[in-house]
């Protein structure tokens, strides 16, 4: 796998390409792309569209605001996503909600918690199930940080596969 065709888009605050989980996943996926991030949601969203360019065969793993960028760029150019993984990804947020996009075919892997506080598990889950037509949802006993998830989960695999390990 061409590991620098693998993009980490981070959350918001706090939750930079230094974090946790960014970390995590260099180690297994040396080579990938953990950029910064900066200002409101279209800005991020024209910084991320200038870094893919016109390229294609992009893996976008997602963490909640970063979840919803990743979501945003393959409902509006699904030929340049080989596929998402999305962690806790804030799909409830109205720039989503209020122009949900047509069905798109993106395989799409989401990872969200069970003790996720801030985005509601089943709300994301049925907008998901709506917008994804090669998705694999899987629960885990987590909150939104998804720390022991990232851990635990077989992220090889999860990559390789098509529509990632059943849940």
């Amino acid at each position: 796998m061409d590991t620098s065709r693998i993009v980490f888009i981070h959350g918001s605050s706090g939750d930079k390409s230094q974090t946790y989980k960014a970390r995590l996943l260099r180690e297994i996926f040396p080579g990938m792309v953990t950029p910064d991030f900066d200002g409101d949601l279209s800005e991020r969203m024209a910084q991320l569209r200038v870094m893919l360019g016109n390229e294609t065969s992009w893996t976008l793993i997602g963490s909640s605001l970063g979840g919803l960028m990743a979501a945003l760029f393959a409902t509006q150019c699904p030929g340049q996503v080989r596929k998402l993984v999305l962690l806790a990804p804030a799909l409830t947020l109205p720039e989503f909600v209020k122009n949900l996009p047509a069905p798109i075919s993106v395989p799409t892997v989401v990872v969200h918690g069970t003790r996720d506080e801030l985005l509601p598990l089943e709300a994301g889950r049925e907008l998901a199930e709506k917008v994804f037509m090669n998705l694999t949802y899987i629960v885990v006993d987590d909150d939104h940080r998804l720390h022991k998830a990232a851990e635990e989960l077989d992220w090889k695999s999860l990559l390789e596969e098509k529509n990632g390990p059943t849940p």
